[in-house]
């Protein structure tokens, strides 16, 4: 067998560098940004092939290559609800599907997120990022 040796990758252009040790400690092994307003919109992603839309302020964000089991870390980011409301709409919370913690929504192959206002409520939003490392 064969083995290839580098200390660097690179595109063909030689930007979008990465060491291997950056590699090997973990990047991104999906991430998506996308509008969860109206009909859900897919701005750029990697590794997700598409975004369900289960109810209002909930979303499953499906994976193109499931992982190998369910302990990988999410990390999410949002930037205004749907219709602004309690006069902060860049208060919202992230739940994993529930008012707390609830492994049956965290899959090999998807999670499933809700997004909630200051008041607990719902909200669907404009600008959501979702990065997964494992």
């Amino acid at each position: 067998m064969s083995e290839i040796r580098v200390t660097t990758l690179k595109d063909t252009s030689g930007g979008s560098s990465s060491t291997t040790a950056q590699i090997a400690s973990g990047r991104a092994k999906a991430w998506v940004n996308f509008d969860g307003t109206g009909a859900v919109t897919i701005r750029a992603n990697f590794n997700v092939n598409s975004i369900t839309d289960n109810n209002t302020g909930d979303y499953t964000v499906n994976f193109s290559t499931s992982f190998s089991d369910t302990n990988y870390c999410v990390v999410t980011g949002t930037s205004g609800n749907a219709n602004s409301t309690n006069g902060n709409e860049f208060y919202v919370s992230t739940q994993i599907a529930g008012p707390s913690y609830n492994a049956a929504f965290t899959a090999t192959g998807s999670i499933r997120m809700t997004y909630l206002d200051g008041a607990g409520i719902n909200r669907d939003v404009a600008v959501l990022n979702i990065a997964i490392y494992r």
